[in-house]
């Protein structure tokens, strides 16, 4: 992965387990449905992470879009798919989502992006 890729991911675990290290069942639960809404269902995990980033893109929130495209990357979202996900995101949130849309660009470039070997 590359820099800001790797941040991202270092960041989110860290914090997710400093916060799940607490005895606070409402946050657990809430990480608990977040995590089983995302399975496999009567949708596929593929096309649960798609509604999860147009989701995240039109309530701008960057982290979210980050990790649904890093998802979405993981269930073999082509690149072609992830710019007709915006699209969708775009025309659902209207011009607001257009900072937000460049970040994620930035973000799947970054991701799409040859490893440096040190």
């Amino acid at each position: 992965m590359n820099n800001h890729v790797d941040e991202f991911v270092s960041f989110r675990k860290k914090m997710n387990d400093r916060i799940l290290s607490q005895d606070n069942r409402a946050i657990k639960r809430f990480f608990g449905v977040d995590t089983l809404t995302y399975e496999s269902g009567k949708l596929d995990v593929k096309t649960k992470e798609m509604l999860g980033l147009v989701s995240s893109m039109v309530l701008r929130c960057d982290d979210c879009i980050s990790y649904h495209i890093m998802k979405c990357k993981d269930e073999g979202v082509s690149e072609e798919e992830m710019f007709e996900i915006f699209s969708v995101a775009l025309t659902v949130g209207g011009s607001i989502v257009i900072p937000h849309l460049r970040r994620a660009v930035a973000f799947l470039d970054e991701l799409n992006k040859p490893v440096e070997k040190k």
